[in-house]
């Protein structure tokens, strides 16, 4: 006797949100998925069990005898789950997220903010991860993710935050020298790049019509933070996220000045070569 696997949860939850709706893109919506990650996870249900539960047609699908079948069995089962599952939330009372961070964003952008959040939901718990390098993409385990990408991820719901650019900062000593110096600063001076962009420099300068940089020393960080704090200190001059100049006292009572401004446009960021649109996402399964 063959023995089939029950097929997991999930898919049998898209199957019959999929079912009920009768579209793929009607489902697609209800479940904050796309329609092409819909279709394909019924597909994977119905290679699970080897049996087709719909029958596609041009514009509109129909459910086989099968697909009446699984419907009708398993909808009700899982209303029964989700209601056993949401007494024993209550008892609790608490929620727990999941968020996946790269480590400047976490500690420049989301730590400040973190007080308003807790106090609109005083129930809920967060389990914070932060990795350097960043996240590359949002890992199934994770409930939120922060990630640097040039397009929108397929089969997830995302939403951009920013686009991310970059400009040039020193401390206010170094600053000053920049305004003797004008573009020759940027020849004369230490730069300080973050080892995932070696390049950021000269397509900064490219972008706003600088010749390519000669400094009198590079200074290669791994970490965007690094990069930052030593800027604040006099290191040398640096490219830091626009966005964050903004925020008060992102880096203490020394923050770097923005230099070079007034001449200038910010240029994108991005790996060896700066694309020209990176945005900041938030996604969430």
């Amino acid at each position: 006797m063959r023995v089939v696997r029950s097929p997991p949860l999930r898919l049998l939850r898209v199957f019959c949100v999929a079912a009920r709706r009768l579209s793929f893109k009607a489902a697609a919506e209800e479940l904050h998925l796309t329609p092409s990650a819909v279709s394909h996870q019924v597909l994977d249900l119905e290679d699970q069990l080897e049996v087709r539960l719909f029958v596609r047609r041009t514009r509109a699908l129909e459910l086989t005898a099968a697909g009446h079948r699984l419907l009708e069995e398993v909808e009700p089962l899982l209303a029964r789950l989700d209601e056993a599952i949401g007494r024993v939330a209550k008892q609790g009372k608490r929620s727990t997220v999941r968020l996946a961070l790269p480590p400047f964003f976490a500690s420049e952008l989301f730590i400040p903010q973190l007080t308003s959040l807790l106090d609109l939901r005083p129930d809920l718990d967060l389990r914070i991860e932060t990795s350097d390098p960043r996240p590359a993409a949002h890992a199934a385990t994770d409930d939120v993710s922060i990630v640097l990408t040039p397009e929108e991820p397929a089969g997830l719901q995302a939403h951009r935050l920013f686009r991310l650019s970059l400009i040039p900062v020193a401390s206010p000593e170094l600053a000053q020298r920049v305004d003797e110096l004008g573009a020759a600063a940027f020849s004369e001076l230490p730069l300080i790049m973050h080892r995932a962009w070696p390049l950021v420099w000269r397509d900064w300068a490219q972008a706003i019509g600088l010749p390519p940089p000669q400094p009198r020393q590079a200074i290669e960080l791994d970490s965007t933070l690094a990069v930052a704090r030593a800027a604040e200190r006099g290191v040398g001059l640096a490219l830091v996220p626009a966005g964050l100049t903004a925020v008060g006292g992102w880096l203490g009572s020394s923050c770097p000045r923005l230099v070079y401004q007034a001449r200038s446009a910010a240029a994108s960021s991005g790996g060896g070569r700066a694309p020209k649109r990176t945005n900041s996402c938030a996604i969430r399964c």
